[in-house]
């Protein structure tokens, strides 16, 4: 089986368990190199099935690694994975959570989303005008009447955010409300989110452009010592949407589905969501009503000013928010300490 990008993209994965699901993917898999995340106890020992090429880090790498900005990596939260985001040399990262498998098309056939990932990331995105056929790019389909000329080359793609058959995606309230609903329903279709337009980024099943966007890839801070959690990738996808509507960059969603095999527990999730629930709804019309300085274009600068914004516009929620903007700001002091800028 070919493996493209196999030299330029890593797999990011978080973990606090062995990884025995790396099974399920070895043929999709074990082209690429890991980078593991272990998360929880540094002292545990998880292991991972031979014949893949990875790299393991655990909280002691991190805090040697990062040293006085490691604080800005989350603990006991899978938000974690973004050290792997800021290690990697590579041109493309994708992450993916080890309660999901290979998923089936309807055909029965199992799906390569390392294929899928790639195709939506090296073909253009089409933020300022819908195409009612969805993807144009894809083989069978176009443009249609009345698209514009001057529109159609389309602009690079930032983020390829996957789906999930079985488990859906779904916040406490609502698994309270649907505890055996499954989503059985397979679209086949891939779809950029319009400029201006937020949507919720689910890491679990995510590919992005590390050197067009990774800088603003941070995962917030989630988990143990902070009032919130599961809002991870949430925060990482709304600061990454409004940095690529600002740099014209684009965001699909759709294809490749993973199969998410078990859904956690809607008690213990509500309690990491509760805050959440309510800041949110503040939350998104800062982010809506955002601007950046149009001088401004690059990824690791806007990321600083949109922590200044963040420390300015939510601070008055509650005191999280300005150690939040704390958090970004470290966040790039590491990036570039691990990331320095290339030579001329």
């Amino acid at each position: 089986m070919s493996a493209p990008l196999a030299d330029q993209l890593d797999i990011v994965i978080p973990t606090i368990r062995n990884l025995d699901f790396l099974e399920d993917w070895r043929p999709f898999f074990e082209p690429y190199h890991l980078i593991i995340v272990q998360d929880g106890d540094p002292t545990k020992k998880i292991a991972i099935p031979e014949g893949f090429s990875y790299e393991l880090y655990n909280r002691n790498d991190i805090e040697r690694i990062l040293g006085d900005k490691a604080w800005a990596i989350s603990f006991k939260d899978s938000a974690c994975r973004c050290f792997g985001f800021m290690v990697s040399k590579k041109k493309y990262i994708y992450t993916i959570d080890d309660d999901c498998f290979v998923a089936k098309d309807p055909s029965g056939n199992r799906i390569n989303v390392m294929e899928q990932h790639i195709k939506n990331l090296l073909t253009p995105s089409t933020p300022f005008f819908f195409n009612t056929l969805y993807d144009p790019y894809r083989e069978g389909v176009d443009f249609v009447r009345g698209y514009p000329f001057s529109l159609r080359e389309g602009v690079p793609t930032a983020t390829s955010h996957g789906l999930w058959l079985n488990i859906p995606d779904y916040d406490a309230p609502t698994q309270m409300v649907k505890p055996k609903e499954r989503n059985t329903r397979y679209v086949d279709t891939v779809m950029t989110v319009p400029k201006g337009t937020l949507y919720p980024m689910c890491g679990m099943n995510l590919a992005f452009d590390r050197e067009l966007i990774g800088a603003a890839m941070y995962f917030g801070l989630m988990g143990e010592g902070q009032p919130i959690g599961r809002y991870d990738d949430m925060w990482a996808g709304w600061c990454t949407k409004v940095i690529c509507d600002h740099l014209g960059l684009g965001c699909k969603t759709g294809l490749p589905y993973v199969w998410h095999s078990k859904a956690s527990n809607p008690f213990v999730n509500l309690r990491k969501e509760y805050k959440g629930i309510f800041w949110q709804e503040e939350i998104i019309p800062f982010f809506q009503k955002l601007t950046l300085s149009k001088t401004n274009t690059n990824v690791e600068d806007l990321y600083l000013e949109l922590a200044e914004k963040v420390r300015q516009g939510l601070g008055h929620i509650d005191p999280y928010f300005s150690k939040l903007a704390d958090g970004m700001v470290a966040w790039i002091e590491g990036w570039r300490l691990l990331n320095p800028p290339k030579a001329a």
